[in-house]
């Protein structure tokens, strides 16, 4: 697949995860709504580190810089 997510936009998501991650193990949200945040936080890593959403994929959109073509 293509890469499609932008530094920027990875930075964001590892920032909400590690929150989330923070969140959760601190006991400030639990339960199930807790698990849900902290599935949603392993995704937002995961395609981080793939630079691909297929989310994004889907829509058409794409946060990665346009390079030069010559």
């Amino acid at each position: 697949m293509k890469k499609n997510m932008g530094n920027i936009d990875k930075a964001i998501r590892i920032v909400i995860a590690l929150i989330v991650g923070t969140l959760f193990y601190t006991d400030i949200i639990t339960g199930t709504i807790g698990i849900i945040l902290l599935v949603l936080s392993a995704v937002f890593v995961l395609t981080s580190l793939l630079s691909i959403c297929p989310i994004y994929s889907i829509l058409g959109l794409s946060t990665c810089p346009l390079k030069n073509k010559k």
